[in-house]
């Protein structure tokens, strides 16, 4: 069986789409306790050690988990504290223009570990100080690393990327989904 070691409503989702049976395990892993200044690095870690913690109640299934962030010269952004800090996220984001979307993956059977990072290059419109209030007043941004999610209205910010789409809303399906054919 497939364990999801996630507790993303949108990653659950890409799993649906592609027709993967899997059941919903949530990694109570403390991400603090990783301390790693390259950002690919990060969620590359997260990644694993979340799979790995789900895995000790799984051992004989496949897991899969996943860690998605935004960031810019280094600079990871997450999830904003309040509408306040959304603004000054998208505000940030708009004036740099181009930032990086990485998700680290971790696929473990048995013994054998898929860990890679996948990732993105995403470019922001100029954005207007009342468009970043108008996507604020959805409340879509609220729970998502950067401050805008790329699969509903914050799709009006971004100018274009280069790289996986699924990648940006949180999971690299496409290339997940290579490797578990290849392992199941």
């Amino acid at each position: 069986m497939l364990v999801l070691a996630s507790k993303s409503p949108r990653r659950r989702e890409l799993l649906a789409l592609y027709g993967y049976n899997f059941k919903v395990v949530t990694s109570y892993f403390d991400e603090n306790s990783i301390k790693e200044n390259d950002p690919l690095e990060l969620v590359k870690k997260l990644a694993y050690c979340k799979a790995n913690s789900v895995k000790e109640s799984y051992p004989d299934d496949i897991i899969l988990a996943a860690d998605t962030i935004v960031y810019v010269n280094d600079k990871v952004l997450n999830k904003p504290i309040d509408e306040n800090d959304a603004y000054k996220m998208l505000k940030y984001l708009s004036d740099v223009k181009k930032h990086y979307v990485a998700t680290g993956v971790c696929i473990i059977k048995k013994n054998k570990v898929y860990n890679f990072v996948e990732k993105t290059t995403v470019y922001f419109h100029d954005l207007r100080d009342e468009e970043i209030w108008e996507y604020i007043n959805s409340k879509e941004p609220l729970d998502k690393a950067g401050a805008y999610g790329i699969q509903g209205k914050g799709s009006s910010l971004v100018k274009k990327i280069n790289g996986d789409f699924y990648n940006v809303v949180g999971l690299p399906i496409s290339r997940i989904n290579r490797i578990l054919k290849k392992i199941s």
